[in-house]
């Protein structure tokens, strides 16, 4: 058989490997999970957005029939007697501990054999605080004496963020500092200083199925059956946690109805492991789409950007300072902080360059992991920056982010080369799409029409690891372990087709079996567009190691050099008849140097680099401020697109995302209470948000350290898409809204304090 006669091989657009499954109904969620004995928790939460407990009273929650128990922080104690979690500071309680630190925080679970009996108990339950005056905006949270922690507790679990110690006295959870030149100097001497201040805004992953966790301790063992990016993370932090060696913990995650990051880490597990402990039953919590607004969000953030720029458009010096909204519990917001922080200068040559990133604790819900870990927030903000500029100068758009680009090999201002980083190609292939050099239909009246480009880029999370093993059957099948989870993604579908590369063989052949901490091996977690890089990698080398397995049989059974005898017939002479198997083993772990402790710069601080680019086409009414998008053009580099219907379907899906972080999500809060926490007030794209002229497409590149040249593409289409849109925004009515998202009311107020009132009629 020839090689281009097998399928599922690299290049080829193949149906995704769980096709059949979904569109049957047959594919399993936990949400779907029933055990024998199970009982169902419903969570009573703070009714305010700071406060010390008083009382908590849960006898009438008790006195329901049904009931089997009502659990607060001193019954998870008995059982965890250090009940913290999280994966940057152990400052989360599974429970409420004498403290309350937003809206919407656990403190009590009911737990009843019917979900319904538990949701009617917890509602009868009441408490009393001593209400704390509450910080909620991140800026003021930086000087305010209103202290959201008194102490912090550094996990130490990852090399990136073992130097964690938050400074003490203040809400400030991670400093991130990077200095590269003199940028004080070269701002003295440069022709134009620029200083803008942007703002975005706190929004919601709103995956489809909400977070979900069944846990059944028994028998000295812990089984979780949860909806997690990250069981193999889950199941140190358990066992942890309890105590245990991680041999006394299983972690199963079948397919997610969606994560986006927020499925990351502890979330639900130690809650619903503590409560199984406790009761010696398996216990479900499944949360409502309305509680999801409580458990994790995306961090709003401020940032205040300043260029020096020469006459003849180059960029001699940038600062950045960005403050990032945590919200009251760390989970990973130190990391984003971390990594979004070196890209906020942009994709841009700059001598120069001071960069100050903050993690800051308020009384919000959490923030932590969310698609494009920060990067979209900062490219709002430099590339806003860079058209504002270049109006102010008289620039062309495109040609002034040219003659400052980054080259393929230059240094970042972190000083990790752009290698293998398609800057120029996707700028230039944006530039071709919008045919940039032609004339503009501007609109007349109070329509008018705008059009916008930006380019962004995000470092990927180092250092990582990824573990598979390839199981070569008597027959000549094969099964791929791995704990990358499949959401969505096509994960599954991609790691198939790596394997059946390398293997030379029919994708088909091959069944992906899904995370099971007792069978598949360690992975970090399925997060910030590493699963293709990292897990494809470690699966390669895997068939590799396969491979050498079955060359060394050949030569066991003195088989002659070059045999092409099929891999059954070689097992079947061997053992006499149909058994054995073949497994090879391969890990991943990308090449890391920590960063210098005085300038944050390293040669190494990340393994690849993700690049995207958007431009856009907008009409304005300047009547109303209503905003609609007509033309969307998504270009990203992914290097080898391992299948390239998947890249497409992975690029449209992150657009629409961001298309709502962009125009529609918000999480609005009235007095440290969030006010519209469900789908009927929060809204989410619609198809008929999205423009009829939508094209997402990757450019054809190579990352050199990628399996078979491929890298990662879930995230790298959200970054430069809000700016591209607000730059379009501001191109048709001559203003930029620096705030996030671009309603039509923040439209209609900018263009009145602009004089906008004279746009009309023009």
């Amino acid at each position: 058989m020839s090689v281009r006669a097998l399928s599922g091989r690299v290049g080829d657009s193949v149906p995704r490997v769980e096709s059949r499954e979904k569109v049957t109904g047959t594919v399993e969620y936990i949400h779907h999970l029933e055990l024998p004995r199970m009982l169902h928790g419903v969570i009573f939460r703070s009714a305010v957005p700071h406060g010390r407990i008083r009382r908590i009273d849960v006898a009438a929650a008790a006195a329901v029939p049904g009931v089997h128990r009502v659990v607060t922080i001193d019954d998870i104690r008995s059982v965890i007697p250090n009940p913290y979690y999280g994966p940057a500071f152990h400052d989360q309680p599974i429970l409420a501990d004498g403290k309350v630190r937003f809206a919407g925080e656990p403190v009590a679970v009911v737990l009843a054999a019917d979900r319904h009996v538990a949701a009617e108990a917890a509602a009868l339950i009441t408490a009393e605080y001593d209400e704390l005056p509450a910080v909620l905006d991140e800026v003021e949270a930086m000087t305010s004496d209103v202290m959201v922690h008194d102490e912090l507790k550094p996990a130490v679990t990852f090399p990136d963020l073992k130097h964690l110690k938050g400074r003490r006295g203040t809400n400030v959870a991670l400093d991130y500092r990077l200095r590269h030149g003199d940028p004080e100097t070269a701002f003295a001497t440069a022709d134009h200083v620029f200083e803008h201040t942007f703002r975005t805004q706190q929004t919601m992953h709103t995956p489809m199925e909400p977070f979900v966790t069944v846990a059944d301790v028994a028998n000295g063992r812990a089984t979780l059956h949860t909806a997690s990016q990250g069981p193999s993370f889950v199941r140190i932090e358990i066992a942890r946690l309890l105590g245990w060696p991680e041999n006394r913990v299983r972690v199963r995650v079948p397919y997610l109805g969606g994560g986006f990051g927020g499925k990351l880490y502890i979330k639900l597990e130690a809650l619903v492991t503590a409560l199984s402990l406790l009761v010696g039953r398996p216990v479900k919590v499944a949360l409502t789409m309305e509680e999801q607004f409580y458990m994790v969000t995306r961090h709003p953030c401020t940032f205040t950007i300043r260029s020096g720029v020469n006459a003849d458009g180059r960029i001699v010096a940038r600062t950045c300072k960005v403050v990032w909204n945590g919200g009251a519990y760390a989970d990973i917001g130190p990391r984003v902080t971390q990594k979004a922080g070196f890209t906020s200068a942009g994709p841009y040559d700059i001598d120069h360059v001071a960069i100050d990133s903050c993690a800051v604790y308020t009384n919000r819900p959490p923030a932590g992991a969310f698609r494009g870990f920060g990067a979209p927030q900062t490219a709002w903000a430099y590339e806003c920056h860079m058209d504002m500029i270049a109006a102010a100068m008289g620039l062309d758009p495109v040609a002034f982010r040219r003659k400052n680009l980054l080259r393929d090999g230059r240094p970042q201002a972190s000083g990790t080369p752009t290698d293998d980083a398609a800057l120029d190609i996707v700028l230039d292939d944006i530039e071709r799409r919008m045919n940039w050099a032609a004339p503009f239909d501007r609109g007349s009246g109070r329509i008018r029409r705008g059009r916008g480009i930006a380019i962004g880029f995000k470092g990927i999370t180092a250092p990582t690891t990824s573990v598979a093993i390839v199981n070569l059957y008597a027959d000549g099948s094969c099964g791929l372990y791995i704990s990358t989870v499949d959401m969505g993604q096509g994960s599954d579908t991609i790691m198939a087709q790596i394997a059946a590369e390398e293997l030379d063989m029919d994708a088909s052949l091959i069944r992906v079996v899904h995370p099971d901490t007792d069978v598949t091996p360690y992975d970090m977690g399925t997060l910030g567009s590493r699963s293709t890089f990292h897990m494809g990698n470690a699966v390669r080398r895997a068939a590799q190691d396969a491979r050498s397995k079955i060359a060394a049989l050949a030569d066991e059974l003195g088989l002659p050099p070059g045999s092409n005898l099929p891999l059954p017939e070689m097992l079947k002479k061997k053992y006499g008849m149909q058994a054995g198997n073949i497994i090879g083993t391969g890990s991943y772990i990308p090449d890391y140097e920590k960063p210098d402790t005085q300038t944050g710069r390293t040669r190494m601080g990340t393994p690849f680099w993700g690049v995207g680019g958007t431009g856009a086409e907008v009409e304005v009414d300047t009547e109303t401020g209503e905003l609609t998008i007509t033309r969307l053009i998504s270009v990203v580099d992914v290097g080898t697109a391992i299948n390239p219907k998947l890249v497409q379907a992975q690029v449209s899906g992150a657009v629409i995302m961001q298309l709502g972080a962009t125009t529609l999500e918000d999480m609005i809060y009235r007095d440290g209470h969030l006010t519209n926490g469900s789908l009927a007030d929060y809204k989410i794209p619609t198809l008929l948000d999205i423009p009829r002229d939508f094209v997402n497409v990757h450019v054809d590149t190579e990352q050199r350290t990628g399996p078979f040249g491929a890298k990662g593409a879930g995230e790298i289409s959200t970054i430069a898409l809000s700016a591209a849109i607000g730059n379009a925004l501001a191109d048709a009515i001559g203003v930029h809204v620096l705030d996030l998202p671009l309603t039509p009311e923040k439209i209609f107020y900018a263009l009145q304090a602009a004089g906008g009132r004279t746009v009309t009629g023009a």
